[in-house]
């Protein structure tokens, strides 16, 4: 799981990094009913890559919006028990991301977030996004008919070292608009410093954008 514990001093960096692009492409997700699986994440929006029946097997493929990564059920992939996946899905709206959910009609849990690293006590677990709404400390949840669970985690900054300098990108219009929005007010704050208008500012907003999602040092 994402956290906020590793500062950029003990990630890895430089010759330490790989150099052999190993890209996650699979996750296996153990079902008891293919098609009851098929239905509900079909049901999210996901997008239906391929769906493979043979006279004994039957292997399903789905890949959530935005994601690199697909995720396989079927029979004959896993020897793990239905039920026992638990899997991270990242949005930069944690709030907008649970509200599609449940307008798909998924029992989404509400937002919340934690006072300490302790996930698994139901006490740590606080009503609500984090109060000062920081990065990957906003959650949701929600689980299939199996009772595989799915995590919501928001993150809109990425810690240092966590994304390729150069691999800026937006997965949908809302997730551009939102970071949009996050700069327009810390651009705003910009001007109240400097106390004046800054003709500059599609450089000043490009700059924190990229700044904001490779983890780099945001402008002032």
């Amino acid at each position: 799981m994402s956290t906020t514990a590793t500062p950029s001093k003990d990630a890895t960096t430089g010759a330490r990094v790989g150099k052999i692009a190993l890209k996650l492409e699979v996750v296996v997700i153990p079902v008891a009913d293919v098609d009851r699986a098929k239905a509900f994440y079909g049901g999210l929006g996901w997008r239906l890559d391929a769906d493979f029946t043979s006279a004994s097997d039957h292997v399903v493929q789905f890949t959530p919006p935005g994601s690199e990564c697909s995720v396989h059920f079927g029979t004959n992939l896993t020897n793990a028990a239905p039920g026992s996946a638990q899997s991270l899905l990242i949005v930069s709206d944690i709030e907008a991301a649970r509200a599609e959910l449940a307008r798909r009609g998924v029992a989404v849990s509400e937002v919340f977030h934690f006072t300490g690293w302790n996930r698994v006590d139901p006490n740590g677990r606080v009503s609500g996004p984090a109060p000062d709404r920081r990065s990957y400390a906003s959650f949701a949840s929600f689980s299939d008919p199996d009772r595989n669970t799915w995590l919501l985690q928001e993150i809109t900054t990425r810690l240092p070292g966590r994304i390729e300098p150069g691999a800026t990108s937006f997965d949908s219009a809302s997730e551009l608009a939102s970071a949009f929005r996050r700069a327009e007010a810390a651009h705003g704050e910009h001007e109240k410093r400097t106390g004046q208008r800054d003709a500059n500012w599609p450089e000043w907003y490009a700059a924190y954008m990229v700044a904001e999602q490779t983890g780099a040092e945001l402008p002032l």
